[in-house]
């Protein structure tokens, strides 16, 4: 099992914005399935830098969900029912890769 994570994108207008009650069951999709392994909304914040002007942060970033899955392929399976990708916005999703 490799490790993801699904950055969501603030691109989703207004009238498509999903309700609390979709992320409950989005979420509870992935608990169930033990796939699950965090995530939270993304508030605002800083870029720094010891030896270079800091840049503004990137503000079309939401929210992250760190999944496990055998590939990308099955991560892309796992932001079918994410309130963000049901309503046209973007997910992006990055493999988290091991170190050490």
């Amino acid at each position: 099992m490799n490790d993801y994570i699904f950055f969501m994108h603030d691109d989703v207008l207004d009238e498509h914005r999903r309700r609390d009650d979709e992320w409950t069951v989005y979420l509870a999709k992935l608990r169930e399935s033990g796939v699950f392994e965090g995530g939270s909304s993304i508030g605002d914040g800083i870029c720094a830098s010891k030896s270079l002007a800091p840049v503004a942060i990137t503000r079309h970033l939401s929210g992250y969900i760190r999944v496990r899955a055998v590939n990308l392929d099955a991560a892309r399976e796992l932001v079918v029912g994410n309130p963000i990708y049901e309503a046209g916005g973007t997910v992006e999703i990055r493999e988290l890769p091991r170190t050490g």
